[in-house]
């Protein structure tokens, strides 16, 4: 009875609203929806690779496969490595002017109610707060003596991609701990993924 209820009180708001405010709306929550599925998937697909169940995972194959293949010289493969992180930090960035964009113009839509305004608003700053999370995390990361780092924040949870040979137990509390006074993500939510 509470979900026929429930229907038909959506059907009497969708006819109040304005139906080019609930295809906006709509659109910003796929459009959403979907650039934090790609950004979040990109690592997944390169941990699945990996047989080891440790919650830290090796990217060198990840590494290889941005670059030619078919390149050998030590030099070439330094490279490659740094551009791992740049090309991280590069895709995180487009995502993320990806949604602002869609944002800022629901925000400045004429034909969007002004609930959906507040909420466009609403997530601008929480993408904003989310930016500077990050760029404290991976600043105080590298500050422990790590050489490169990227942080993904999304909602609860984070991604702290580190280059190093190997994490030591005291590091990855360290790496936890500096993650959850800059974006209170606790442990638990945290995947901290190892490259070389």
């Amino acid at each position: 009875m509470k979900l026929k209820e429930f229907g038909e009180k959506t059907l009497e708001m969708i006819k109040k609203l304005n139906r080019k405010a609930v295809i906006a709306s709509g659109a910003v929550v796929i459009i959403g929806v979907a650039v934090l599925l790609n950004f979040l998937l990109l690592p997944a697909d390169a941990a699945k690779d990996k047989k080891k169940l440790d919650p830290v995972v090796d990217l060198t194959d990840v590494a290889g496969a941005i670059t030619d293949k078919n390149t050998k010289d030590t030099s070439a493969e330094s490279s490659t490595k740094q551009d791992v992180f740049a090309k991280m930090s590069l895709e995180r960035q487009q995502a993320r002017d990806e949604a602002m964009e869609v944002l800022n113009a629901v925000a400045e839509s004429d034909t969007a109610v002004d609930a959906m305004k507040e909420e466009a608003m609403n997530e601008i700053q929480k993408i904003a707060k989310d930016i500077e999370c990050e760029a404290n995390i991976e600043s105080l990361v590298k500050a422990k003596g790590f050489e490169e780092c990227v942080a993904v924040i999304n909602g609860d949870s984070a991604q702290v991609i580190v280059k190093t040979d190997g994490l030591m137990e005291n590091e990855v509390a360290q790496i936890s701990e500096i993650v959850y006074e800059q974006a209170n993500v606790v442990p638990n939510n945290l995947h901290i993924i190892e490259s070389k």
